[in-house]
């Protein structure tokens, strides 16, 4: 530790206010133990307490522990008596921290203030990163966005200061990288309310993203539930080296898995090449472990997260990791449900989509296919930065490769921007010249935020519809979901092959055999990118973003403008009436993919995520009609006339006619957003009936009160018409294992039965009869 301010300021982002006690070895300093003490109380990871648990549940399970089992259940909150079955049981945890991004912690906050507690009973903290729009360049975009969502950030920040949340302001960086560099370290259990909280793998964590009713179950104190996950093992073996980055481990494994394969897992890597990847790249690979489903990704602890936390100064952390290092890896012998072997030696560079992250190519043949799908092979814009790939170490092979152009007097042929992942990051490659570099070979660098990533752009060069390519190293690239465009050809690999793509200015131009024209006529390659794992002159901070909530925050207020057309506060959704659910209107009938940007987008609608009513009005405006493929273009079957999803919803409600959304596949595929939940309960809705649930959106909508129901049998979805009526019966006793059945009642008068199956614990069944999580707590507070 440099200094004892140091020290103090360290332990005040590290533990937040309230956090519990870490185990302190004679490794911490005495300072460091005065520091821990002004601030412990009970709520950090205690890796004493974790062994003991480790301890009672292998005795009890008789068999050796995967390092995802060890992490998870040695966060158990009654390890000698909880029922432990992979992929069938309910966990109850308890988890270490909570973080929050602004556009989700809005309405957690919202729900949190709706509980009345008085104060978070784990840290927490929010983190300003999905509101400020990419247009123009980092300080423009920056103070724009203060100015427009100051109401916003007020309400934060004010609510984590009278709630004990500490507040990372606007401009601080991207939630996964502030966690990975303040938060994560091995063995913490951390939830977040974004889908790549994963990240936080990387640094041996079990990071696991959640909707916002399960961070207030955790900021509130009770035990979170979790079913007991699979785990697939990926067998790392071989060296990186070259071209080919830890992204394009993911993206393989992506293609092998697909968007629903890691469903119900957690995915854990290991094996000797697991040393040859840098920790930001571990956490690279954990991120988009959520593009496949997964629960979570995690890595063994190693000599790499060593040198990271020491880089990050957290020595004290690297010291007692070192100690419990047996606790933070498999056991020898321990089983996975499924195994992947990867040779990262003979991995090649992949480039992945358009429309889905799973659709996997070596980029030695994007071209050909390309060409051969009618695709575009102009790269329109190449962008780089992300949550998944914004670290030292990836801007500094980006600068390696303009460096390499520059001195041959080219520039990018695309557009080319650079998003930051950290005020940290910002300022140690403004620094060490890394930001020049890329800003002479025609990049802008944005703001330290998701910006494009999750449809934060402001993009004016090409017109909406038509169609053309961005390659990005970020981790989605659904329909429409960076710019709104749904022509626009999304595809996702690493910054490096970013940058040569760019370059290039073509799909068709392969970096590993290809030649670039300088404009002297010279014809060279580009060599392999270069990059330090870490700044050999450490990290420079650049702006204090951090907000430290008071000790007491009891006479604080929280005020929200009646008024407003961004901030609501929340009514209690109505509870079960304690009967069937008679003659629910089919809504929409959806046919094929449905994320979360589909029922509930992103871009200009996340100004409205604090005021329910105002968002609602995106409610499935991206899902597609089955009646007519159409897009936000539904039958009102009281009217006869078609109109948008939300304003038929609307209509419905207002007439006292409740309805039921029919889906496909991994429906709610994606973002953690529980507004995909909370939209269709405050609209009407009872019941999602699909063939199958995304992990996150089928909890999230368990918590408001809805029924998330999959076909016992997946052809039944093909007997529902989108005039029918459904009946869901057998809810007077709905018991957990007992399917329920729906009557089909069509337009002609003619009936179907079918069964639906369901997950509902007996605790979740409890939710639905008093018609949200966040109601039954208040029931229980009396």
């Amino acid at each position: 530790m440099a200094s004892y301010c140091l020290t103090v300021a360290r332990l005040q982002v590290i533990l937040g206010h309230g956090a519990r006690r870490l185990h302190v070895s004679a490794a911490f300093s005495a300072k460091a133990k005065v520091a821990m003490s002004r601030f412990e109380s009970n709520s950090f990871v205690n890796y004493e307490k974790m062994q003991s648990n480790v301890n009672i549940v292998r005795k009890r399970l008789n068999r050796p522990l995967t390092l995802s089992e060890k992490i998870v259940y040695g966060h158990l909150d009654d390890p000698a008596g909880q029922e432990i079955a992979r992929g069938r049981t309910y966990l109850r945890l308890r988890p270490d921290r909570v973080a929050m991004q602004d556009a989700t912690a809005q309405m957690a906050m919202l729900q949190f203030i709706s509980s009345g507690l008085p104060k978070v009973a784990v840290p927490s903290t929010i983190h300003c990163d999905h509101l400020i729009e990419a247009q123009v360049g980092g300080a423009q975009d920056l103070q724009r966005a203060k100015d427009v969502n100051q109401e916003v950030y007020n309400f934060l920040a004010s609510a984590g200061a009278k709630y004990g949340v500490g507040f990372w302001k606007p401009g601080s960086g991207i939630i996964h990288q502030i966690i990975l560099e303040n938060y994560a370290y091995p063995g913490v259990m951390l939830i977040g309310t974004d889908s790549h909280t994963p990240n936080g793998g990387g640094l041996g964590s079990i990071c696991i993203g959640v909707g916002g009713a399960d961070a207030v179950d955790v900021m509130a104190g009770i035990p979170w539930e979790l079913k007991c996950p699979k785990v697939i093992g990926v067998k790392l073996t071989g060296t990186l080296s070259g071209w080919t980055s830890p992204k394009d481990v993911i993206l393989k494994v992506a293609g092998i898995l697909t968007v629903k394969g890691g469903t119900g897992a957690i995915v854990e890597y290991h094996g000797p090449g697991v040393d040859s990847i840098s920790c930001t790249g571990m956490a690279t690979i954990c991120n988009m472990g959520a593009e496949i489903g997964a629960t979570t990704s995690v890595f063994p602890y190693n000599h790499r997260m060593r040198t990271y936390l020491n880089k990050t100064g957290r020595e004290d952390i690297a010291a007692l990791a070192d100690e419990y290092q047996d606790l933070l890896v498999p056991d020898p012998g321990c089983e996975y449900d499924q195994l992947i072997e990867l040779n990262l030696s003979e991995l090649k560079p992949h480039i992945n989509g358009p429309f889905t992250p799973d659709l996997a190519h070596p980029v030695s043949d994007i071209g050909a296919v390309a060409e051969k799908n009618g695709w575009p092979l102009d790269v329109k814009v190449g962008l780089i930065g992300s949550c998944t790939n914004s670290s030292y170490e990836d801007m500094g092979r980006a600068a390696s490769l303009a460096k390499q152009a520059l001195d041959k007097g080219l520039a990018c042929k695309s557009i080319f921007t650079v998003s930051p992942g950290s005020e940290q990051i910002r300022a140690t490659i403004e620094r060490d010249g890394y930001a020049k570099i890329l800003r002479d070979v025609g990049g802008v660098v944005m703001a330290n935020a998701c910006g494009p990533c999750i449809g934060q752009w402001d993009r004016r060069d090409v017109k909406k519809g038509e169609k053309n390519t961005i390659v990005t190293s970020f981790n989605r690239n659904f329909t429409a979901r960076n710019d709104a465009n749904p022509a626009t050809h999304a595809f996702v690999t690493s910054p490096e092959i970013v940058t040569a793509l760019a370059i290039a200015g073509t799909l068709k131009f392969n970096p590993e055999t290809d030649f670039l024209t300088a404009p002297n006529g010279e014809k060279f390659k580009l060599e392999p990118p270069t990059g330090d794992e870490l700044p050999a002159r450490d990290f420079d901070p650049g702006q204090d973003t951090y907000q430290h909530p008071p000790s007491d925050g009891s006479g604080l207020r929280v005020d929200v403008n009646p008024q407003s057309n961004r901030l609501q506060l929340l009514e209690p959704f109505d509870k079960w009436q304690g009967g069937d659910l008679d003659n629910l209107q089919v809504l929409i009938k959806v046919k094929g993919k449905c994320t979360t940007d589909h029922i509930s987008a992103a871009g200009p609608w996340l100004k409205f995520r604090g005021h329910l009513d105002n968002i609602s009005n995106n409610l499935l405006i991206g899902a597609v009609n089955i009646e007519n493929e159409a897009v936000n273009k539904i039958r009102n079957q009281l009217t006869g006339e078609y109109g948008a999803v939300p304003d038929v919803a609307r209509h419905y409600k207002s007439k006292g006619i409740s309805w039921v959304v029919v889906g496909d596949e991994n429906y709610g595929e994606g973002s953690s957003r529980e507004h995909a939940a909370l939209e269709p309960r405050h609209l009407g809705g009872r019941a999602i009936i699909v063939k199958s649930f995304a992990r996150i959106h089928e909890t999230n909508l368990k918590k408001q009160g809805l029924l998330p129901l999959t076909f016992a049998n997946p052809a039944d979805y093909d007997k529902i018409r989108p005039d029918d009526k459904i009946s869901i019966t057998g809810l007077k006793t709905f018991t957990p294992g007992k399917p329920l059945q729906a009557i089909i009642k069509h337009i002609d008068g003619s009936k179907e039965t079918i069964e639906l199956n369901h997950t509902f614990n007996e605790t979740q069944i409890e939710w639905f009869q008093a018609g949200s999580a966040l109601n039954r707590m208040k029931q229980l507070q009396h």
